[in-house]
């Protein structure tokens, strides 16, 4: 992750004020909100994020996975982390360039890394079907408040706040929400 730094880009600023193109802050992901307010402020209009919110998508997936791990018995589970393993191993194409050779670091960037590779995956017919076992199997249980505090404390309270259901769509989509809401809150003229 490299922060933006406003004061290495007043050269480049100032070039942007002086033309009617428009500019693209390439790998904009993991910036804080003042960061992107500041990117905006400097003239950048296209903010481009990728790996944070597929990011996002992977941690509310993997947190779905440990909740259905709790709540569903284990002939029935998706298994989607373990698919996902597998798939990943068999088909190294998206990843093997960018992650450690050694197994034992590799298995924690296919899980973890922020550059996320997995992004490449989801479309794969055998990690989508464990993706729609995991949301059927979610689906037909009632999710524990407890249990969901637990894996989306943050996604729990606004959900709750705002009394929409509570379901394991709605919380994947509130994780990664809550990546547009920092880009949001930088494209706000205020």
């Amino acid at each position: 992750i490299v922060h933006y730094q406003p004061e290495l880009a007043r050269d480049l600023t100032k070039a942007i004020e002086s033309t009617s193109l428009v500019y693209e802050a390439h790998s904009t992901d993991y910036q804080t909100a003042e960061a992107y307010k500041a990117l905006v402020r400097d003239h950048f209009a296209i903010l481009k994020v990728g790996p944070a919110l597929t990011f996002a998508l992977r941690e509310a997936m993997f947190a779905l996975a440990m909740i259905e791990n709790t709540l569903v018995a284990p002939g029935k589970r998706s298994e989607l982390v373990s698919v996902i393993d597998s798939v990943m191993q068999d088909e190294p194409g998206y990843w093997k360039n960018y992650y450690s050779t050694l197994h034992s670091k590799a298995m924690i960037d296919l899980h973890f890394s922020l550059s996320d590779r997995l992004r490449y995956y989801w479309p794969h017919p055998t990690i989508n079907s464990a993706v729609n076992t995991l949301f059927a199997n979610l689906e037909k249980v009632s999710l524990p408040l407890g249990v969901v505090s637990q894996y989306f404390p943050e996604q729990f309270q606004r959900i709750n706040a705002k009394q929409i259901p509570l379901t394991p769509k709605n919380l994947v989509l509130f994780r990664i929400q809550d990546v547009l809401r920092l880009y949001a809150f930088g494209c706000d003229p205020q």
